[in-house]
C-alpha cells in the first residue's frame, strides 16, 4: 500500500481553509471509505451515525477515530473487552471533548486490545492482513493507514502508540506526559497510560496536535522548522539495539546517515546504566498499578477476561508496596540520567520495534523499545519512511527531552523529508 493512499490531515485543512472542500464533504469522503475498506481492515469497533458536521472550529471537518479505551457519551465504549459490550458511559473522555469543541467529528471507535493489554483485536495490518497491525492503538493506526480517516486518538502503556504506528507505516506521536489529558481513559496504570495521536505523516500530526490544544506544535509547511547544525542527534546504543532485526538495525544506520546528510550533528550515544534498570522496573510499576486500576474488574468480570490479563492482574496483586516503592526509585534515578542524557544530545535515533509487523495475528508485537520513553515521560514520535524486503514498513523512533515536544516534532519532520527524498 502506497502513502498517498492515505489521507494527509494538512492537505484537508489547507484545502477547506481555501475553500475547496467542505467540512460536510470532508467527513463524508471518510464515511465513504470506511464503508469501502474496514470489512477488510476490521480498524473500528462502532461508526457513528450521520450527524450535522460543525462548520467552524480549527478541527471542523476532521474526522477522528478514538481508540475504545476512551469513553464517549454517544458511542458504545467497551474497552476491548465482552465484560462491556454495548456499555455507554455519560460523558465524553477529556481528549474526545477537546476534539469536539474544536469542531472535530468523532467517526467512530477503534479497535483496541483488551483493556489496552496484549489479548489482540480483530485488526489487521493494511500492508498485508496475514501481519498484525500491532497494539493496542490496533485500529487507530490501521484505519490511518488505511486511508479511512486523516487522524485517530489512541494510548500507549508500553508502545502502544508508537509500535503499531512503525507497523502500519503511519505517524505515531506519544508527547511528554500530561501534554493530552488522560480523564475518561480506562486505566491501566495511570502513571504511564499517556494519550497520543496518529496521522499519516509527521507534518499532519504536528498540525493535529496544535490544532487540539491550541500549543504552538505546528511544522511550517516545506520549511526547516530547526537549524539542524544546532541539534545533536544521538543514534542511541542501548543493549536492546543487538536484538532488533538486521534490517531494522541497517535501516537505523542509514536513518542517522541520512540526517548526517541533512546537516544535523550526528553520533552515538550509549544507555547509561541507570537507565537499563529503569526499563527492568517498567512492568512491576505498570502490573502493580494494573491490579489497583483493573482490580474492580478482575472482582466482578473475572469469568469475561482473557487469561493474560487475570495473571497480569493476580500478579500485580501480590506484588509487595516495597517492591512498587522501589521500582518507582529505579525509574527516579532513570529520570535523573535522562536529563543528564539530554544535555550532551538533543534528540536520540532507535528502533520503533524490534523490526517489521510479525507474521500471524496471535500477538501484537514487542514494545521493548518503546517502554523506557512512556516510563521515563519524555515525547517520541515514529517516523516512517523505510521498508524491509517483503515490502513491509520499518519505523524510526525519535525521542526528545521531557516538554521539548515542538522540537521533537520539527525534527521529525526534516527526518521525514530526508528520508523519503
Amino acid at each position: 500500500m502506497d502513502t498517498h493512499r492515505m489521507m494527509s490531515l494538512a492537505a484537508l485543512i489547507k484545502a477547506r481553509d481555501a475553500g475547496k472542500a467542505r467540512p460536510e464533504l470532508m467527513v463524508a469522503l471518510c464515511r465513504d471509505a470506511i464503508a469501502r475498506n474496514d470489512d477488510r481492515i476490521r480498524a473500528f469497533t462502532h461508526v457513528a451515525l450521520p450527524s450535522a458536521v460543525p462548520d467552524d472550529g480549527p478541527l471542523a471537518g476532521v474526522a477522528i477515530g478514538v481508540k475504545d479505551i476512551l469513553d464517549s457519551f454517544d458511542q458504545p465504549t467497551t474497552y476491548g473487552s465482552p465484560a462491556y459490550e454495548g456499555f455507554q458511559p455519560r460523558i465524553d473522555a477529556a481528549i474526545v471533548d477537546l476534539a469536539r469543541r474544536r469542531g472535530a467529528s468523532i467517526i467512530g471507535k477503534t479497535a483496541t486490545t483488551e483493556f489496552a493489554f496484549f489479548s489482540p483485536a480483530p485488526t489487521v495490518n493494511p500492508h498485508n492482513p496475514a501481519h498484525t497491525p500491532g497494539g493496542s492503538s490496533s485500529g487507530s493506526a490501521a484505519a490511518v493507514a488505511a486511508g479511512m480517516i486523516p487522524a485517530a486518538i489512541g494510548t500507549q502503556t508500553g508502545g502502544s502508540v508508537v509500535r503499531p504506528a512503525a507497523f502500519c507505516g503511519v505517524t505515531g506521536y506519544k508527547p511528554s506526559f500530561r501534554l493530552l489529558p488522560t480523564t475518561g481513559i480506562k486505566h491501566f496504570s495511570p502513571s504511564l497510560d499517556t494519550v497520543g495521536l496518529f496521522a499519516a505523516g509527521v507534518e499532519d500530526v504536528a498540525l493535529l496536535a496544535e490544532l487540539l490544544t491550541g500549543r504552538d506544535l505546528a511544522v511550517p509547511e516545506g520549511a526547516s522548522p530547526v537549524d539542524p547544525a544546532g541539534i545533536r542527534v544521538g543514534l542511541y546504543r542501548c543493549a536492546q539495539l543487538e536484538t532488533a532485526d538486521p534490517a531494522m538495525r541497517a535501516a537505523l544506520e542509514k536513518a542517522a546517515d541520512l540526517a548526517a546528510d541533512a546537516g544535523f550533528d550526528v553520533g552515538e550515544i550509549g544507555e547509561p546504566e541507570a537507565l537499563a534498570h529503569a526499563r527492568d522496573a517498567h512492568k512491576t510499576i505498570q502490573d502493580y498499578e494494573a491490579g489497583l486500576a483493573c482490580g474492580p474488574d478482575l472482582a466482578r468480570f473475572r469469568d469475561q477476561m482473557s487469561a493474560i490479563l487475570v495473571q497480569t492482574i493476580e500478579a500485580g496483586q501480590a506484588i509487595a508496596p516495597s517492591e512498587y516503592d522501589a521500582a518507582r526509585r529505579l525509574v527516579k534515578h532513570g529520570r535523573n540520567a535522562t536529563s543528564a542524557l539530554f544535555r550532551e544530545v538533543d534528540i536520540l535515533l532507535t528502533p520503533s520495534a524490534p523490526g517489521a509487523a510479525p507474521l500471524g495475528l496471535q500477538t501484537t508485537g514487542d514494545p521493548r523499545f518503546n517502554k523506557l520513553w512512556t516510563l521515563m515521560g519524555t515525547p517520541a514520535i515514529n517516523i516512517p519512511g523505510f521498508m524491509d524486503d517483503a515490502g513491509m514498513p520499518l519505523g524510526i523512533q525519535a525521542v526528545a527531552r521531557f516538554g521539548r515536544d515542538k522540537t521533537l516534532l520539527g525534527v521529525a519532520a526534516m527526518l521525514e523529508r530526508a528520508f523519503q527524498a
